[in-house]
């Protein structure tokens, strides 16, 4: 798993550097958000696959990696807004290294939920 967060971190880290996040719009937002999802199926996917789970297992696993995705994301990003912000403007409209530490940091936190919430059912699964 430590290669998911690997590869999802150098995803939206080229993302980043390649201004493939657009700052003036919705876009950008919905951008992060997409690779922070696709990652969060990508340790679903991974989860069930090598556990040989059935299909109503995948379809849990699928469920519950988006439920931890989607309880951690917000937490961890406030949190790393508050620690990295300067208080003069936002992080994205300051960009640099705090912006790019910040969606690492994001995407490593949102990564941890959806283990979490795996690790939380495969606890009462066996």
């Amino acid at each position: 798993m430590i290669y998911i967060a690997v590869i999802a971190a150098a995803a939206i880290l080229l993302l980043q550097l390649t201004d493939s996040i657009p700052m003036a719009s919705v876009g950008g937002s919905m951008t992060i958000a997409l690779v922070y999802f696709v990652a969060a199926l990508a340790v679903a996917i991974h989860e069930a696959w090598t556990k040989r789970r059935g299909a109503l297992g995948w379809v849990v696993n699928i469920v519950l990696s988006f439920v931890g995705a989607l309880v951690a994301a917000p937490l961890g990003g406030g949190l790393l807004a508050m620690l990295l912000s300067d208080g003069s403007r936002s992080l994205a409209a300051a960009g640099g290294v705090r912006f790019s530490i910040a969606l690492v940091g994001g995407m490593l936190v949102t990564l941890l939920g959806a283990w979490g919430a795996l690790w939380i059912v495969n606890r009462w699964r066996s």
